[in-house]
């Protein structure tokens, strides 16, 4: 019986060896982006196979026979600027786009050459990376999270510790990023997010539904606010319209179910479920928590007429994260000691309207989100006896916001206009057991509505040549949240980008800008014992001036160099009162960030060099290196010194790259390197006390010695091999994934814990102390991750 079924599995290996690989077609139709007329007479070339065709009086084309990967388009025409599509992944059917071109009447002749795959967009000339299909589904030891893919780029630290996804751009702390679906806010990006910040072990969002992704680091889109860091705009795939198909995937901690197709002749969807079982591989490896969760999402989109659309997202998750009380190690152990569990519920839900009317669009965004978490911790875990709780956390956050734009064009010239208006509720109730000199206690509850609101404007310019280009910007955001937040002029965001072309494909770009951004609803809604808004006085829009020069360039086609200098300068940032550091400087961690008493006092300066090097050749190579150094630094008044912030790694070194081989192989590889840390030592003294160990169960920090220390620097290297099996209309594809192949080890400082044992038990309980001991920190592990994915 073995030998029948091992010669059975020997059969089908051999079979999907000899199969024939099926032929497809891109298929579509190419519109006029204003008018949403089609056009005619458009060449069509698909990049990396020198062949194409051309519309139809319908706008129509079909591409000659390709065989199954990702595909780059190019559109041209007489009159209309050159588009370069997004990629696509062509697997077992035929692919149905739509290509949007803008009318150019300089472009008089018929384009000969390709065009360069590197896109550049006027208003952010500088501090944009656009993220495509290739990176998002192959990229080494990111396992198609677009948090790790993002690491790979310039500006973008990662923590070698902990199984985080914390997003620390340029030197700035993880709770200053925002996230856009298709024009919709979404409050995080992450699973077990940290409350006030981000961060978390895994992304929310299915890879299966991204097109591709707009990663700005700077120069931020004005009708883009509350961000001092980056924005990711995420733009999903439109459903197929002419045929359903579905996609299974079983990974080492997911399994994910994605349907895509068309409900009717105007309507298309996509919807995806993923089931986590993270917990089985978090216990594999001996962590001390054991995360498990539940996404999904899905997307509709009607096209009501060729000048009206809907489009409605939505993105839910549902989250427990238990504890690992069979972990062995000292250092999990350790982690127990304080580590809470955490319990949450999000959601997102919105809808996007818009109407093309010649050269005007109006749009219309209209969303709602929700958050539930929960933190509960018990002295050494011992849940039956209440007397040994030390957090109870419940929390609430919720915001319904409205969004109205127009853009219009005339000739090289757009005019883009909006408000926006938002009503935010946040509730909390708290018990904590806290150490702050004595034992205390932190008990109250709270609750505060806003009314937000704002307004923006925007101009961008491209001269006829296309060697010049200008955006300017405008936006104002308020609040009734406190007196000192009312007033627009109090929070005037001017911004300003310019790009030169020096000589062909060599560019000179450069931006300014001020941004707000709100404090975390944590510190907004903050009480003390007395159920007072301690924070209501001393908080203030947190600001950052910018300044981005850099120069890119496109050598050929295939391969773009580029450097760019910044600097960040930080004002009115909150300042923790209790332990007399800047609230920047935490977040990085599980459980909730600003919930105590803080003051706009904080300032803080990031600054540095990027460099880039991207080399693509279609349906070949993808390959790209970035090197960063920089200086992040934070001072508590404007009178103290600047000292290391918690992010001051001083470099990040990335270098990345896929390769297709023939008969549907991929291999790729990465290779990581980041500079030392600083971190702040142990106050022993504080540390040993019972009263203050019992109150969170982990040492305290002598933040009178802050960041005066360093960890070693770290680098690991990760390795992936795809491949992919076409059977008819069947896909069957297999990856190997291997984060930290060379099971690199990152030393972090030596924790100092508690025996138990009290050394002076006769001593008053306010004196007593524990006799304490060290353990060593050490992270990193080889980590292989095996999947298998399935679409019909």
């Amino acid at each position: 019986m073995k030998r029948l079924f091992l010669l059975g599995i020997l059969l089908i290996i051999c079979f999907l060896g000899v199969a024939a690989q099926p032929i497809h077609y891109i298929k579509g139709v190419v519109i006029d982006k204003m008018t949403r007329k089609p056009l005619e007479f458009v060449n069509i070339l698909v990049q990396g196979t020198g062949s194409g065709s051309v519309t139809d009086e319908t706008g129509s084309f079909t591409s000659p026979q390709l065989k199954p990967g990702i595909y780059r388009l190019q559109a041209s025409a007489i009159g209309y600027r050159t588009v370069i599509t997004p990629e696509y992944i062509l697997s077992t059917k035929d692919l149905h786009i739509t290509i949007e071109m803008e009318e150019s009447p300089t472009e008089l002749t018929g384009v000969t050459v390709t065009a360069s795959p590197f896109r550049r967009v006027t208003e952010t000339p500088v501090s944009l990376r656009i993220i495509g299909l290739q990176e998002i589904e192959k990229s080494p030891g990111a396992n198609r999270d677009i948090s790790r893919i993002v690491q790979s780029y310039p500006g973008v630290a990662f923590s070698p510790a902990g199984y985080r996804n914390d997003l620390i751009v340029r030197g700035g702390a993880p709770s200053e990023n925002r996230f856009y679906l298709d024009g919709v806010e979404i409050p995080n990006i992450n699973h077990f997010s940290t409350q006030g910040a981000s961060g978390g072990p895994v992304g929310i969002i299915n890879a299966d539904l991204i097109r591709e992704v707009n990663f700005y680091t700077g120069a931020f889109p004005a009708e883009r606010g509350n961000a001092m860091s980056s924005v990711l705009d995420f733009k999903l795939r439109d459903g197929d319209l002419e045929k359903n198909s579905l996609k299974a995937t079983l990974g080492a901690s997911e399994a994910s179910l994605t349907s895509n197709g068309h409900l009717s002749e105007k309507t298309t969807y996509l919807v995806s479920l993923r089931q986590s079982y993270l917990q089985f591989l978090f216990k594999a490896l001996g962590l001390p928590f054991l995360p498990t969760y539940t996404d999904a999402q899905f997307k509709l989109k009607t096209r009501f007429n060729e000048a009206n659309e809907l489009t409605l997202l939505g993105l839910a998750g549902i989250d427990n994260m238990r504890l690992n009380k069979d972990a062995e190690e000292e250092d999990a152990e350790y982690i127990l000691g304080y580590l809470p569990k955490i319990q949450q519920e999000t959601f997102t839900v919105g809808g996007v309207y818009k109407h093309y009317a010649g050269h005007h669009v109006q749009s219309l965004v209209l969303s709602h989100s929700y958050l539930n978490n929960r933190n509960t911790k018990y002295l050494n875990n011992d849940e039956s006896n209440e007397e040994m709780l030390s957090l109870r956390l419940r929390s609430k956050e919720q915001e319904t916001k409205l969004r109205v734009e127009n853009s219009s064009v005339w000739g090289s010239t757009k005019l883009s206009y909006g408000a926006n208006m938002e009503y935010a509720q946040y509730g909390n109730r708290t018990y904590q057991k806290r150490f702050t000199g004595s034992e205390q206690v932190v008990n109250y509850r709270t609750w505060i509505d806003m009314i937000k609101w704002g307004a923006f404007i925007k101009a961008t310019y491209e001269s006829d040549d296309d060697r010049f280009s200008a955006s300017v910007g405008l936006r104002t955001d308020a609040n009734n949240y406190s007196s000192e937040m009312r007033d627009l002029s109090e929070q005037l965001s001017p911004r300003l980008s310019v790009s030169y072309q020096l000589s062909k494909g060599f560019f000179l770009s450069g931006s300014i800008g001020l941004y707000y951004q709100l404090p975390a609803y944590t510190m907004l809604g903050f009480k003390d014992n007395n159920g007072e808004f301690v924070n209501k006085t001393n908080l203030r829009f947190m600001s950052v001036s910018q300044k981005n020069v850099g120069l890119s360039w496109q050598i050929n086609n295939q391969v773009e160099l580029s450097a760019e200098g910044f600097y960040k300068d930080y004002d009115r940032i909150p300042y923790s009162i209790v332990d007399g550091i800047p609230m920047a400087c935490k977040g990085n961690d599980y459980g909730v960030v600003g919930n105590e008493a803080v003051s706009s006092t904080a300032q803080g300066r990031s600054y540095g060099v990027e460099f880039m090097l991207k080399w693509i050749v279609a349906q070949k190579l993808n390959l790209s290196s970035s090197l960063t150094l920089f200086k992040s630094e934070y001072r508590n008044t404007k009178n103290d010194p600047y000292i290391a912030s918690a992010w001051d790694n001083r470099f990040i070194l990335n270098m990345s790259g896929t390769y297709n081989l023939p008969r549907n192989w991929s291999i790729g590889a990465k290779i990581s390197a980041i500079g030392s840390a600083p971190y702040t030592p142990y106050d022993v003294q504080k540390s040993s006390l019972v009263t203050a160990w019992d109150a969170q169960a982990k040492p305290y920090y002598d933040y009178s010695k802050f960041n005066t220390e360093r960890a070693d620097h770290f680098a690991e290297l990760d390795v992936r091999v795809d491949k992919t099996y076409y059977i008819g209309r069947y896909m069957l594809g297999f990856y190997l994934d291997i984060q930290n192949i060379t099971g690199s080890k990152f030393k972090e400082p030596d924790a100092i814990v508690s025996t138990g044992v009290v050394e002076n038990p006769s001593a008053p309980r306010a004196e007593q102390r524990y006799v304490m001991k060290y353990i060593k920190q050490k992270s990193g592990t080889v980590l292989p991750t095996i999947g298998v994915t399935f679409e019909f």
